[in-house]
């Protein structure tokens, strides 16, 4: 099928839905590069019009990759609500965002109704949206999750405490873990990116770790980031950590590459569930970001937004407690510049929630990007009024392991203050122990990481308590 639309006496054809879908893109340094992306401001609103008179029927007739021919598609049909699909199928993209921005609905009854949307229906809604729009829209959607403790409750901001070491020295990454935890950051996960992807490695950081949260009753989890096979042997032989990490794309071909498909994360997933330390139920932890398809070359053609929608789509069915998207950490070749890392962040994020995700975002760059850090700022304050549940939490903002720019520790506390946002409650009534927080501010104690040198457990927390259970809540 041919779809067609003139403007300005000008006729353009499409050749598929594949073809709609690239065409209605914002400009992408990634989809330049593979020549699926709009020739002109002009082709772009043309393939909009088209897309937005599409019916929702015509996207999941037509995936842009076929069924029998990739597994990422066949996730997302077979967890496809159909009751729900039956009641919408006739409506057009464009009906499905007047939708989702009217007064006259809310983020639940949005949510519901994403159970019967196919990602490349997500993925369609989210083109035809400007960036208000996808800060209006996503900010409406509340979903939480739970290992040890929740993320995206109401009034919180959480982050990810990222220690990172470039040769894995344990002293090291523990004394990074201390200036986080100072600053009020460590409430979404403790994890750590592994320079050596080996069992004996992950087994010392998890033990490591999870030793100096116990010590301290630190009312969060604990992840290390090697590939998730590596992850699952720790566990076996009785390394305790709480959440299995994996990066996923939005191809087979693609998590091919990454040494996973579907049938590995069930297994992962009932093993942390019977041999994790947190309770759970949601205890995996996937990464993804714009362009990894297009980077390995397995993209099929397809443009870097649409396959971003679908690696969600293939992470929905397994409820994770976090997913953080990384979309400006490959580079120029996907993302040319702050503009194009602000808009794909933007619609990552909203894409990622109403799948019905828990997003952390990372609105990161590398050095060797058009961007600087205004442009990553801008992205963070912008994701942060969408509702963005987590970010990373590093010191001075610069990972000096995996050598790119990120949310820092300081950040994590001017966030919080500019927003009226609290950690998570059990984190916050412990950093109030700590004398790091004082309603919800930086405490006396705040930035001096070494109260955990200075101090054993029982000169600062109530121990009576198990696990520094909140004392917050009733505030609230």
């Amino acid at each position: 099928m041919r779809y067609r639309a003139t403007l300005h006496g000008q006729a353009f054809t499409f050749g598929s839905v594949r073809e709609v879908l690239a065409k209605a893109s914002e400009a992408k340094s990634g989809d330049a590069m593979l020549g699926i992306a709009a020739d002109s401001a002009l082709e772009r609103i043309a393939a909009r019009y088209v897309l937005s008179e599409l019916p929702l029927r015509e996207l999941r007739a037509n995936p842009v990759i076929a069924y029998e021919d990739d597994e990422v598609t066949r996730v997302i049909e077979d967890s496809l609500n159909e009751a729900i699909f039956a009641e919408i199928a006739s409506w057009t993209v464009g009906e499905l965002r007047e939708h989702i921005l009217s007064h006259d609905s809310t983020g639940e009854e949005v949510l519901r109704l994403s159970r019967g949307l196919t990602s490349e229906m997500i993925a369609g809604v989210a083109k035809l949206m400007s960036n208000m729009d996808l800060v209006y829209g996503a900010q409406q959607l509340r979903v939480t999750a739970t290992a040890q403790t929740t993320l995206g409750r109401p009034g919180t901001m959480s982050f990810r405490l990222q220690p990172n070491h470039p040769t894995d020295n344990v002293e090291g990454i523990l004394a990074t873990v201390m200036e986080g935890l100072s600053y009020g950051s460590g409430d979404a996960i403790i994890g750590i990116n592994p320079a050596e992807d080996s069992v004996a490695r992950t087994a010392e950081l998890m033990e490591r770790t999870d030793a100096f949260m116990r010590h301290w009753r630190i009312p969060t989890q604990s992840c290390v980031l090697s590939h998730i096979g590596t992850q699952m042997e720790a566990v076996e032989r009785g390394a305790p950590v709480g959440v299995l990490f994996q990066s996923i794309a939005g191809t087979e071909e693609t998590n091919t590459s990454f040494g996973v498909d579907a049938a590995l994360l069930r297994e992962a997933a009932d093993l942390i569930a019977r041999k994790g330390v947190a309770p759970g139920p949601n205890l995996l932890y996937f990464e993804t970001g714009q362009g990894s398809e297009m980077a390995s070359d397995s993209d099929h053609g397809v443009d870097e937004m649409t396959l971003e929608a679908r690696t969600y789509g293939f992470a929905r069915p397994f409820a994770p407690f976090m997913v953080n998207n990384v979309s400006g950490f490959i580079g120029p070749e996907t993302l040319y510049d702050g503009k194009q890392i602000i808009r794909a962040c933007l619609e990552d994020h909203f894409m990622g929630k109403l799948h019905g995700l828990p997003m952390g975002m990372a609105p990161c760059y590398t050095n060797h990007t058009n961007a600087d850090q205004n442009d990553q700022e801008t992205a963070t304050m912008l994701l942060a009024m969408a509702g963005a549940c987590y970010y990373m939490g590093i010191p001075m903002g610069d990972d000096v392991m995996l050598s790119y720019q990120d949310t820092g520790l300081h950040d994590d506390a001017t966030l919080r203050e500019l927003l009226g946002l609290r950690p998570t409650p059990e984190f916050e009534a412990w950093l109030e122990q700590l004398g790091v927080l004082r309603d919800g501010r930086l405490g006396p104690n705040a930035g001096d990481p070494t109260i955990f040198l200075r101090y054993e457990p029982e000169e600062l927390l109530d121990l009576s308590r198990p696990r520094a259970q909140a004392t917050v809540e009733a505030r609230r």
